[in-house]
């Protein structure tokens, strides 16, 4: 087993950076929306106003307690974070296309390549899985529920 990677303590101020960052976008985001009291009550960057300062000042917590931190011990090998890029690789893309392809099309794609890639299962077996998900997804949803969710052209041409 490998001994290299990323320490820990790098991880967890990086980390704590980027949690800084996305407070900061919240906080500056929400005032331009109005954090002010209007008539009808809070207005729309109200509350994400204060949770921008709770992110913020968390950060600024784990950032303090991560800059204590031994330095030396691994947060994990290059090998273990090889296998959660497997995983978050695909999702990013996923959650990326799912505008311009539809959440059916995106899922089908999804899940019977995590089936095929990650879990060895067989083609046909992962085929039919993927497809089942998005068609069960589809009934609970939109039928059942009668929320609509993302599609894509093709669910268009197909009247979904």
């Amino acid at each position: 087993m490998a001994t290299d990677g990323p320490p820990h303590r790098s991880v967890e101020i990086a980390v704590a950076i980027i949690c800084l960052i996305f407070g900061g976008i919240t906080i500056f985001g929400s005032l331009s929306a109005g954090i002010g009291w209007g008539a009808e009550g809070p207005q729309s960057g109200f509350f994400p106003f204060y949770i921008g300062v709770i992110i913020i000042l968390s950060s600024l917590i784990n950032l303090k307690s991560a800059w204590a931190l031994d330095p030396q011990p691994l947060f994990a090998n290059w090998g273990q974070l090889g296998q959660v890029l497997a995983v978050v690789i695909p999702t990013t893309v996923y959650v990326l296309v799912l505008p311009y392809t539809g959440i059916y099309v995106s899922s089908i794609v999804l899940i019977t390549g995590f089936m095929i890639w990650l879990g060895r299962y067989r083609w046909h077996t992962a085929l039919i899985v993927g497809i089942a998900v998005p068609v069960a997804i589809y009934f609970m949803f939109e039928k059942w529920f009668l929320v609509p969710l993302p599609k894509g052209p093709l669910e268009d041409w197909l009247g979904l």
